[in-house]
């Protein structure tokens, strides 16, 4: 007699088959009485083509497509808005089943399509500066819910991704278990097969969590959001991390570049007047130096409604031409898709630029 004990039971919500393990899935399997190479289709339709029915499963039986259907769903995710900009990227506002709303962008340059994805819908970090901060945290996302933007973007661009960043919506790190097993399936070879240093997660500066991480064993890429290496300066810009120390910060980053040989990036936002001062570029100076880091200096891209404006392109040339002098390697990152409110910090949630 067939057992049916891995299976969901009659009346009850059908499970997300992406939300079980391979193991899980082949108990499942073999409780319907199916050989065990059946597994290994479903996972291909799943993570590699990005199935949205099991009628899409051609190379599965008829009649096992129709029990799937009965016992499993295939989650879902719905596209609310979607905005192109002049540079080529695409933004989009999508929604899961229990209605939260999230956004991603796709950004192309030549044969290469990355995707920034969003961790979180929303942000409890506040930071000043930052659209997302100012609606709060909705929720935290699921692995699946993350690669799911992934695959969005790929089908929505017909093209392979190359690159994948968590710097969207929320703080990987305040959702690290769910962030780290994306993180993996993107990079499994029965996944997207991307690189793991083609894989970068982002953080507000989470120190337990950086200290987790360099323990990883995946060259996955790390990314601080710094913004300044003045205490007062970031404590004001970045209240979400103000308990996590710039000393601190530098101590846990040394054990990173040590334990790991890899070099991190420090995201720095340059704010007029605020942390593009003498004292705050002699104070990023003497944070990089000796270390192994890459700054990335962005002109703060504009909030509607914000008290923050950007920086001048002369003083984002003197940082970098000041980190340079110390031995510190800078590169001024050029926004993509401003004019739809699709780059850092512009994230909202919202379904038009108003």
């Amino acid at each position: 007699m067939q057992d049916a004990r891995n299976l969901p039971t009659e009346g009850t919500t059908p499970t997300d088959v992406r939300a079980l393990t391979h193991g899980q899935l082949s108990e499942a399997l073999a409780d319907l009485g199916q050989p065990p190479f059946r597994v290994r289709q479903i996972e291909e339709w799943v993570w590699e083509k990005g199935a949205t029915s099991f009628d899409d499963m051609t190379n599965l039986p008829k009649p096992l497509r129709a029990r799937l259907s009965e016992l499993f769903s295939l989650g879902g995710i719905t596209q609310v808005a979607r905005q192109v900009s002049e540079d080529g990227t695409r933004k989009y506002l999508l929604r899961y089943a229990d209605g939260t709303d999230i956004e991603c962008v796709g950004m192309p340059t030549g044969s290469k399509l990355a995707v920034c994805v969003s961790s979180q819908a929303g942000c409890a970090m506040g930071c000043a500066f930052c659209a997302t901060g100012a609606l709060g945290l909705t929720r935290s996302l699921d692995a699946v819910e993350i690669y799911d933007q992934v695959m969005h973007v790929r089908k929505d661009f017909g093209t392979r991704v190359t690159s994948v960043v968590l710097m969207g919506q929320g703080e990987p790190f305040m959702n690290y278990d769910a962030s780290l097993a994306a993180m993996r399936k993107l990079n499994a070879p029965e996944g997207l097969g991307i690189g793991a240093r083609h894989i970068t997660i982002s953080t507000c500066g989470i120190i337990p969590a950086i200290r987790r991480f360099s323990n990883e064993p995946e060259q996955f890429t790390l990314a601080v959001s710094l913004h300044s290496a003045v205490q007062r300066t970031r404590n004001a810009l970045m209240p979400g991390v103000r308990k996590y120390s710039l000393q601190h910060l530098y101590e846990v980053m040394g054990e990173y570049v040590d334990r790991t040989g890899r070099r991190p990036t420090y995201e720095y936002a340059l704010i007029r007047g605020v942390n593009d001062t003498e004292d705050e570029l002699g104070a990023l100076c003497a944070f990089c130096q000796d270390n192994l880091a890459h700054v990335n200096i962005i002109r703060l891209n504009e909030v509607k409604g914000s008290r923050f404006q950007p920086s001048s392109d002369a003083r984002a040339g003197e940082f970098v031409r000041r980190l340079a002098n110390v031995g510190v390697e800078a590169t001024i990152r050029q926004p993509r898709g401003a004019d739809i409110d699709a780059a850092c910090g512009q994230l909202r949630q919202r379904t038009s630029k108003r």
